[in-house]
């Protein structure tokens, strides 16, 4: 993903944190992944509370994986949280065990070969994100070690497209180590094909999306969205909307999201509007605070999606799998642009399919705001029906034990011929 045009179309103030303009600031960079993760982690030993030998490993590569995943730890025997050495997981940090990266640095030999065959296949492309080869290299060859010395029964994945997880996945498979994977947010057809065992997808949108990617390996099902499970019985009930959510990522201009804040608390005076910027999002908003003293704060890095949106009657975003959330909570739900970009407009396909209208200007904005006023739909959550496969059916709100269900027997097929 790193070479396709969607990632190189990236607005600048996304792009720049994850590789820089400037060669110099790469180099920069890679000088600190150097010193402080591949150097840095020769000196640190990995010291797990659990035994990893034999178990059911959920690899999680970030906070929003580990709420994906956490629920079969609880529900299934011999499962542990993992992760990178030294990879953050928010708040979920000092929760999950961690994969020893200590011999990375000892794969580096094959830098040059690696950069010369992307480079013949990649073109310039090749260069300028060299420092995210720099940082993939060593990943399969420890992770390869790593589950030799373990052998976990299985790996269960809830992201498929992370340097870190795609290098597990092809270890996994070179190693006979059984794969399966949980969608954890909506996906997209810029997504790596599936190469997993078994995949336990939310709903059609999913599937259709993947079969667009390319061919499908092993088993899928279609689970729901375990996640949202303790919260679909408390949908929002409210005939209109007084309370307004904000969600942003690091797609949205900081520039448009407080132009967008200015007009809205400036037209609607008497609603409260509360701003939520994605736990990657590394800007310092509280200037906004200063600019609107009545405007609220959410810590995505501390509050659940689903705590915060239950907290609200409506939700203004553009490209963010928030939108389905907060339709399965029946919030009304607007795609709204903040700032210009590369990005495909409408990119998950929530306004093409109906789950959710779009404004294109403020006055637009306005004017949904001012509908959803006087009266909001009180069936919304209905339109989430192609998204979440359980919705309307005996298993809406158990999705969790579904999941668990379908990976417990698909463990028991696979996990002893993995071990034969």
């Amino acid at each position: 993903m790193r070479f396709t045009d969607l990632f190189a179309s990236l607005p600048a103030h996304t792009l720049e944190p994850i590789s820089p303009e400037s060669p110099w600031k790469r180099l920069l960079k890679m000088a600190g992944y150097a010193g402080l993760r591949l150097v840095g982690n020769v000196f640190r030993k990995v010291r797990n509370p659990e035994d990893l030998r034999g178990k059911v490993w959920l690899y999680v590569v970030s906070q929003n994986n580990y709420d994906s995943l956490h629920f079969l730890r609880e529900a299934l025997s011999d499962t542990v949280l993992v992760a990178g050495q030294s990879k953050q997981i928010g708040r979920y940090n000092g929760a999950v065990n961690r994969l020893s990266l200590r011999r990375k640095l000892l794969y580096y030999g094959q830098l040059p070969r690696v950069f010369r065959a992307l480079w013949r296949t990649e073109g310039e492309r090749a260069s300028r994100f060299f420092d995210l080869i720099f940082n993939a290299v060593g990943y399969y060859e420890v992770y390869r070690r790593a589950l030799r010395h373990y052998r976990p029964q299985a790996v269960v994945f809830a992201n498929d497209h992370n340097d870190d997880a795609r290098a597990l996945l092809l270890a996994c498979q070179a190693e006979g180590v059984p794969t399966a994977y949980v969608q954890h947010a909506t996906v997209s057809t810029s997504f790596p094909p599936l190469g997993f065992g078994l995949s336990l997808l939310e709903g059609q949108d999913a599937l259709d999306k993947y079969r667009q990617c390319g061919p499908i390996a092993g088993q899928v099902a279609l689970v729901g969205m375990p996640k949202a499970d303790a919260f679909l019985a408390r949908r929002n009930l409210a005939p209109a909307v007084c309370r307004v959510a904000l969600a942003c990522n690091t797609l949205d201009d900081t520039a448009a999201i407080t132009t967008t804040l200015d007009y809205l608390l400036t037209e609607f005076p008497n609603l409260t509007f509360t701003i939520r910027p994605h736990p990657g999002d590394t800007r310092d908003f509280s200037f906004l605070a200063t600019r609107h003293p009545a405007l609220q704060f959410s810590d995505a890095r501390k509050q659940n999606v689903f705590e915060f949106l239950s907290a609200h009657d409506a939700l203004m975003a553009a490209d963010t799998s928030t939108h389905l959330e907060a339709t399965l909570l029946n919030l009304a739900s607007v795609y709204f642009r903040f700032g210009s970009h590369g990005i495909a407009d409408d990119y998950y396909g929530y306004v093409a399919h109906g789950l959710i209208e779009q404004a294109d200007t403020l006055p637009e904005l306005a004017g949904w705001l001012r509908r959803m006023q006087l009266a909001k739909p009180a069936d919304l959550y209905q339109r989430a029906a192609y998204y979440n496969a359980t919705l309307g059916t005996p298993n809406e709100g158990h999705s969790q034990q579904r999941a668990a269900q379908v990976l417990q027997q698909w463990l028991a097929k696979t996990a002893p011929m993995a071990e034969a």
